[in-house]
């Protein structure tokens, strides 16, 4: 095979999912829209396939699937790594580093002295700002950085900033600890302390990370979002990223009254709400500038875990990023539930689909077997029903290999099961093979399931985004068979699709 076709065919490399050319890659960061060109940059150490110093790593997209990698955006300095943060365009000026007819593409990132932190002081991060006149290819950072002194707090870092319009104001949330702090600028240069929140609320197993805030419409209403990632503290172990629903008027956000008694209610996590249940997806923060006649709000996560994220089998490169989502708010029995679905671009991939035929399912049936060839990366859509009162014991999906090696998902009542244990390599970490479990949010008879099957990942999204599982895992060859499988009574399987997910890369 020549070099140029072998590129991205190392074992486990990602087909469709984006992963840095190589070295170390982790949270998503600086994500911003501009001039036709989806910006991704993230937390990079281009001189080894585990954590380090970090730099700002940088791709872009015109459609958010297919990817253009970039040289490197920003490199560590005098004050510090370049930890996570956010980017903005700054449209009218208000900072004064832009030039006539040339706003500026800003980024707002944490700076952490290694220094300090070895010394055991609390004050080695803060946040700093760069500046691009030419579509974020080159970067200057600013001279009097930081903007953003740290006045004595550990874990002072990542800050989200957003226009906040009603105000006039930029507004930045950042993690301090174990809550959020909320700042205001009108430059994004000089700002101003007005609130926090989270202290006593929602989950606290370990540090919190990486928020984000924005506003989605449902039923005509505005509802605040608030994400918010914690390592340690999932529900499954590790690391994970916690929703809160509420009200934000520029200077403090509140939870709305149910949603808050919800969260209050859950004893075991702190908060039941999670953006995903899966182990895979941690520290997503969603895309600034989308233009308003999109109105879409675009989500992007972490695919791994910091319990084994340094230790996965991989050698080139290490870790990749979810599908991008477009998340929504849905009114159900239950209450508001933040849903995401993987976002319309990416089906544009999807080729030789084929529809499943309608049937009754007892026992197994093979999905895979209607292909001409097996593919180590699928996309399948399908919808089930059974008698109401008459849910079957299980309902399964098993992607499996000619090794013996399966994943298995699987639903018994309203919990979701992910299963890894016998998927390939777990010896690297003691947990790894555990079993995760998922709500089903939804009590209706009916179910739909997407799912996007890569080399080394699944993404399931159940009741049109309600319930999402995303899991990483490393078999000895890719997982070509997929079956439906269907324990103690039947159900209908009303329609169905499966294609091929060609590469991106080729």
């Amino acid at each position: 095979m020549a070099a140029e076709e072998a590129y991205y065919q190392e074992p486990h490399r990602p087909q469709f999912h984006f992963s840095p050319d190589s070295m170390w890659m982790n949270d998503p960061n600086g994500m911003v829209y501009y001039e036709g060109e989806y910006h991704l940059f993230y937390q990079h150490y281009p001189d080894s396939t585990v954590w380090g110093p970090m730099h700002w790593g940088h791709a872009v997209s015109k459609d958010l699937i297919h990817w253009e990698h970039l040289p490197i955006a920003l490199y560590p300095d005098s004050l510090g790594y370049i930890f996570s943060g956010s980017a903005v365009i700054d449209w009218n000026n208000t900072s004064g580093l832009g030039e006539p007819g040339r706003p500026p593409m800003i980024a707002i990132f944490t700076h952490h002295d290694p220094v300090g932190a070895d010394a055991g002081t609390h004050d080695y991060q803060y946040q700093s700002i760069a500046y691009s006149l030419d579509k974020g290819r080159s970067w200057t950072k600013y001279e009097g950085n930081p903007v953003l002194p740290n006045p004595g707090i550990t874990d002072f870092r990542d800050p989200k900033v957003f226009w906040h319009g009603d105000t006039e104001k930029w507004v930045m949330i950042f993690a301090a600890g174990d809550h959020i702090k909320i700042y205001d600028s009108p430059n994004l240069i000089d700002w101003a302390y007005q609130s926090e929140f989270g202290r006593g609320i929602g989950g606290h197993g370990g540090v919190w990370e990486c928020p984000d805030l924005f506003p989605l419409q449902v039923d005509g209403d505005t509802t605040w979002v608030m994400l918010l990632s914690i390592n340690p503290g999932a529900p499954n172990g590790g690391s994970g990223t916690q929703y809160f629903l509420g009200d934000f008027d520029g200077k403090a956000f509140n939870m709305h009254p149910a949603f808050a008694e919800k969260v209050a209610a859950d004893t075991a996590s702190g908060n039941p709400f999670w953006i995903d249940y899966g182990r895979d997806n941690y520290a997503g923060v969603t895309w600034s500038d989308v233009p308003k006649e999109d109105e879409r709000r675009i989500f992007i996560g972490w695919m791994s875990n910091w319990n084994y994220a340094n230790v996965v089998p991989t050698d080139r490169w290490r870790s990749a990023m979810t599908l991008p989502r477009t998340l929504s708010l849905r009114n159900t029995p239950k209450g508001q539930l933040l849903c995401a679905q993987p976002v319309e671009e990416a089906k544009a991939i999807v080729q030789d689909k084929t529809a499943i035929p309608g049937q009754t399912v007892s026992g197994q049936l093979d999905l895979t077997g209607i292909l001409d060839s097996p593919s180590p990366t699928l996309h399948l859509d399908l919808q089930l029903s059974w008698t109401a009162g008459e849910q079957p014991e299980e309902i399964g999906l098993i992607f499996s290999n000619t090794k013996g090696e399966s994943y298995r998902i699987t639903l018994k009542g309203d919990t979701f099961y992910a299963d890894r244990s016998n998927a390939g390599k777990t010896g690297f970490e003691e947990g790894f093979g555990r079993v995760a479990t998922a709500p089903r949010w939804s009590d209706k008879n009916k179910l739909d399931v997407e799912i996007w099957l890569d080399v080394a990942s699944v993404e399931l999204f159940a009741d049109s985004g309600a319930t999402n599982l995303t899991e990483i895992f490393f078999p000895g060859e890719p997982f070509t068979q997929v079956t439906l499988e269907v324990e103690g009574g039947a159900i209908e399987l009303e329609n169905g699709e499966i294609g091929r997910a060609v590469s991106i890369w080729q």
